[in-house]
């Protein structure tokens, strides 16, 4: 159980650090898409990353990938919105 809050321990950490990394508010109401899309990109896919990763045993390691990988790819699927919208 101790590995198991460990693991969720640090998952907390870098969601915690990716979201509030960035001195504007991702989801404020000035914030565009892609910003708004890459938070949510690196906190879902460190979620998922950590517990994917926790699995293996190596939880840091599955947030770490999956919060890059969400960010890129909610970065990507936010900027085509902007573009579509004219932004």
């Amino acid at each position: 159980m101790n590995n198991m809050k460990r693991t969720i321990l640090s998952i907390t950490a870098a969601v915690s650090a990716l979201t509030f990394s960035n001195c504007a508010n991702p989801y404020g109401p000035g914030a565009n898409n892609a910003q708004r899309n890459t938070a949510t990109g690196a906190i879902g896919g460190a979620l998922l990353g950590g517990v994917i990763g926790h699995q293996s045993g190596r939880g840091l390691e599955g947030a770490a990938i999956g919060a890059a990988v969400g960010g890129v790819g909610g970065n990507q699927v936010g900027k085509r919105q902007d573009a579509q919208r004219g932004y």
